[in-house]
Protein backbone atom coordinates (compact mmCIF):
# COMPACT_ATOMS: atom_id res chain seq x y z
CA UNK A 1 0.00 0.00 0.00
CA UNK A 2 1.27 3.41 -1.09
CA UNK A 3 0.69 6.89 1.05
CA UNK A 4 1.87 10.23 0.83
CA UNK A 5 4.22 11.27 3.28
CA UNK A 6 3.39 14.74 4.68
CA UNK A 7 5.47 17.44 6.43
CA UNK A 8 4.50 19.42 9.80
CA UNK A 9 2.65 21.97 7.43
CA UNK A 10 0.65 19.48 6.10
CA UNK A 11 2.28 19.44 2.48
CA UNK A 12 2.98 16.57 0.58
CA UNK A 13 6.68 15.59 0.09
CA UNK A 14 6.79 12.19 -1.37
CA UNK A 15 5.33 8.83 -0.75
CA UNK A 16 5.88 5.68 1.17
CA UNK A 17 5.23 2.05 0.88
CA UNK A 18 3.79 0.55 3.53
CA UNK A 19 4.54 -3.39 4.39
CA UNK A 20 1.72 -5.67 3.41
CA UNK A 21 2.75 -8.15 6.19
CA UNK A 22 1.83 -5.48 8.64
CA UNK A 23 -0.53 -3.44 6.92
CA UNK A 24 -2.21 -5.43 4.71
CA UNK A 25 -3.10 -8.60 6.39
CA UNK A 26 -6.72 -10.15 7.16
CA UNK A 27 -7.46 -8.74 10.34
CA UNK A 28 -8.27 -11.63 13.27
CA UNK A 29 -10.65 -9.93 15.78
CA UNK A 30 -10.72 -11.99 18.07
CA UNK A 31 -6.92 -11.97 18.51
CA UNK A 32 -7.76 -8.44 18.60
CA UNK A 33 -10.21 -9.11 21.23
CA UNK A 34 -8.14 -11.10 23.46
CA UNK A 35 -5.14 -8.61 23.59
CA UNK A 36 -7.27 -5.58 24.19
CA UNK A 37 -9.40 -7.19 26.82
CA UNK A 38 -5.80 -8.52 28.59
CA UNK A 39 -4.57 -4.65 28.33
CA UNK A 40 -7.44 -3.58 30.08
CA UNK A 41 -6.93 -6.34 33.13
CA UNK A 42 -3.42 -5.87 33.54
CA UNK A 43 -4.10 -1.81 34.08
CA UNK A 44 -6.62 -3.04 37.21
CA UNK A 45 -5.07 -2.76 40.67
CA UNK A 46 -7.74 -4.67 41.94
CA UNK A 47 -7.42 -2.96 46.13
CA UNK A 48 -11.05 -3.17 46.14
CA UNK A 49 -11.95 -4.52 49.58
CA UNK A 50 -14.75 -4.41 51.98
CA UNK A 51 -15.03 -5.84 55.65
CA UNK A 52 -16.48 -9.40 56.08
CA UNK A 53 -17.97 -9.95 58.96
CA UNK A 54 -14.89 -11.22 61.03
CA UNK A 55 -13.54 -8.42 60.20
CA UNK A 56 -15.75 -5.41 61.58
CA UNK A 57 -16.07 -3.84 64.64
CA UNK A 58 -18.24 -4.64 67.69
CA UNK A 59 -19.38 -6.31 70.47
CA UNK A 60 -20.07 -10.34 70.58
CA UNK A 61 -22.87 -10.32 72.51
CA UNK A 62 -25.74 -11.67 71.70
CA UNK A 63 -28.12 -8.82 71.18
CA UNK A 64 -31.78 -10.44 71.62
CA UNK A 65 -33.23 -13.43 72.98
CA UNK A 66 -33.62 -16.39 70.52
CA UNK A 67 -37.46 -16.99 71.37
CA UNK A 68 -40.28 -14.95 71.57
CA UNK A 69 -39.78 -11.85 69.94
CA UNK A 70 -41.71 -12.59 66.93
CA UNK A 71 -38.86 -12.36 64.16
CA UNK A 72 -35.79 -13.86 63.25
CA UNK A 73 -32.94 -14.86 65.02
CA UNK A 74 -29.86 -12.58 65.36
CA UNK A 75 -26.75 -13.50 67.37
CA UNK A 76 -24.84 -10.65 66.50
CA UNK A 77 -24.33 -7.08 65.61
CA UNK A 78 -22.04 -7.68 62.98
CA UNK A 79 -24.39 -9.59 60.80
CA UNK A 80 -24.78 -8.78 57.28
CA UNK A 81 -28.41 -8.11 58.18
CA UNK A 82 -27.87 -5.22 60.45
CA UNK A 83 -26.94 -2.03 59.46
CA UNK A 84 -23.23 -1.80 59.93
CA UNK A 85 -22.50 -5.09 59.65
CA UNK A 86 -20.43 -7.29 57.59
CA UNK A 87 -20.93 -7.72 53.53
CA UNK A 88 -21.74 -11.25 52.42
CA UNK A 89 -19.09 -12.14 49.54
CA UNK A 90 -17.86 -8.86 49.31
CA UNK A 91 -14.27 -7.87 47.12
CA UNK A 92 -11.62 -8.44 48.11
CA UNK A 93 -7.49 -8.14 46.51
CA UNK A 94 -7.02 -9.69 43.75
CA UNK A 95 -4.99 -10.31 40.55
CA UNK A 96 -6.20 -9.46 37.00
CA UNK A 97 -3.53 -9.82 35.09
CA UNK A 98 -4.06 -11.72 31.79
CA UNK A 99 -1.19 -13.27 29.77
CA UNK A 100 -1.34 -14.40 26.19
CA UNK A 101 1.06 -15.70 24.20
CA UNK A 102 3.17 -13.23 21.92
CA UNK A 103 2.32 -14.80 18.61
CA UNK A 104 -1.71 -13.53 19.78
CA UNK A 105 -0.09 -10.12 20.33
CA UNK A 106 1.50 -9.85 17.37
CA UNK A 107 -1.27 -10.73 15.56
CA UNK A 108 -3.57 -8.28 17.38
CA UNK A 109 -1.43 -5.91 16.41
CA UNK A 110 -0.72 -6.41 12.78
CA UNK A 111 -4.72 -7.08 13.06
CA UNK A 112 -5.34 -3.50 14.10
CA UNK A 113 -3.22 -1.66 12.29
CA UNK A 114 -4.54 -3.58 9.10
CA UNK A 115 -7.71 -2.24 10.25
CA UNK A 116 -6.56 0.74 10.47
CA UNK A 117 -5.40 1.03 6.80
CA UNK A 118 -8.67 -0.38 5.15
CA UNK A 119 -10.61 2.52 6.97
CA UNK A 120 -7.82 5.02 5.54
CA UNK A 121 -7.09 6.27 8.66
CA UNK A 122 -3.47 6.62 8.57
CA UNK A 123 -0.88 9.30 8.03
CA UNK A 124 2.45 9.38 7.48
CA UNK A 125 4.81 12.29 8.54
CA UNK A 126 7.83 13.32 7.47
CA UNK A 127 9.48 13.84 10.50
CA UNK A 128 8.30 15.74 14.00
CA UNK A 129 10.20 17.70 17.05
CA UNK A 130 9.76 20.86 18.47
CA UNK A 131 12.37 23.06 20.38
CA UNK A 132 9.87 24.38 22.58
CA UNK A 133 6.92 21.91 24.65
CA UNK A 134 3.69 24.10 23.36
CA UNK A 135 0.24 22.59 22.95
CA UNK A 136 -0.74 24.96 20.34
CA UNK A 137 2.07 22.83 18.11
CA UNK A 138 0.13 19.67 18.18
CA UNK A 139 -3.20 21.83 17.64
CA UNK A 140 -1.51 23.39 14.20
CA UNK A 141 -0.40 20.40 12.73
CA UNK A 142 -3.73 18.71 13.53
CA UNK A 143 -5.26 20.98 11.40
CA UNK A 144 -2.61 21.05 8.71
CA UNK A 145 -3.73 16.82 8.32
CA UNK A 146 -7.40 18.30 8.43
CA UNK A 147 -7.37 15.81 11.32
CA UNK A 148 -8.66 18.46 14.27
CA UNK A 149 -11.69 17.00 15.11
CA UNK A 150 -10.68 13.00 15.35
CA UNK A 151 -8.75 11.49 18.16
CA UNK A 152 -4.89 10.88 17.29
CA UNK A 153 -2.32 8.96 18.09
CA UNK A 154 0.61 10.06 17.25
CA UNK A 155 3.31 7.11 16.77
CA UNK A 156 7.29 8.39 16.98
CA UNK A 157 10.42 6.32 16.03
CA UNK A 158 11.57 7.69 19.72
CA UNK A 159 10.72 9.23 22.29
CA UNK A 160 10.65 13.19 22.16
CA UNK A 161 10.42 14.65 25.33
CA UNK A 162 9.15 18.37 23.96
CA UNK A 163 6.41 16.59 21.71
CA UNK A 164 5.21 14.32 24.66
CA UNK A 165 5.04 17.43 26.92
CA UNK A 166 2.95 19.10 23.91
CA UNK A 167 0.68 16.45 23.70
CA UNK A 168 -0.08 16.03 26.86
CA UNK A 169 -2.64 18.87 27.95
CA UNK A 170 -5.18 17.26 24.89
CA UNK A 171 -7.31 14.54 25.58
CA UNK A 172 -7.89 13.87 21.96
CA UNK A 173 -3.99 13.23 21.15
CA UNK A 174 -1.63 10.81 22.15
CA UNK A 175 1.92 10.09 21.69
CA UNK A 176 3.32 6.90 21.72
CA UNK A 177 6.66 5.21 20.56
CA UNK A 178 6.56 2.71 17.74
CA UNK A 179 7.83 0.08 20.47
CA UNK A 180 5.31 0.86 22.82
CA UNK A 181 2.89 0.97 20.52
CA UNK A 182 -0.36 -1.82 21.59
CA UNK A 183 -3.46 -2.76 19.95
CA UNK A 184 -5.51 -0.80 22.49
CA UNK A 185 -4.31 2.43 21.35
CA UNK A 186 -4.68 1.83 17.65
CA UNK A 187 -8.25 0.82 17.93
CA UNK A 188 -8.64 3.97 20.61
CA UNK A 189 -7.71 6.51 18.28
CA UNK A 190 -9.56 7.80 15.09
CA UNK A 191 -5.87 8.56 12.96
CA UNK A 192 -2.65 7.14 13.29
CA UNK A 193 -0.44 9.71 12.41
CA UNK A 194 3.11 7.73 12.19
CA UNK A 195 6.68 9.30 11.84
CA UNK A 196 8.59 7.60 8.91
CA UNK A 197 11.21 6.71 10.66
CA UNK A 198 8.96 4.69 12.82
CA UNK A 199 8.14 2.04 10.21
CA UNK A 200 11.50 0.17 10.22
CA UNK A 201 11.01 0.23 14.41
CA UNK A 202 7.51 -1.39 13.73
CA UNK A 203 9.02 -3.77 11.20
CA UNK A 204 11.50 -4.90 13.32
CA UNK A 205 9.18 -5.45 16.31
CA UNK A 206 6.15 -7.46 14.28
CA UNK A 207 8.14 -9.12 12.01
CA UNK A 208 9.51 -11.53 14.23
CA UNK A 209 10.10 -15.00 13.60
Amino acid sequence: MELKVFNIEGKEVGTVNLNDAIFGIEPNAHAMYLDVKAILANKRQGTHKTKQRNEVSGSTKKIKRQKGTGGARAGSIKSPTIVGGGRVFGPVPRDYNMKINKKVKLLARKSALSTKAKENAIVILQSIDFEQPKTKQIIELKKNLQIFDKKMLLVLNEFKNNVYLSTRNLTCSKVVTASQLNTYDILDAKVLAIEEGALAVLEQHLLKD
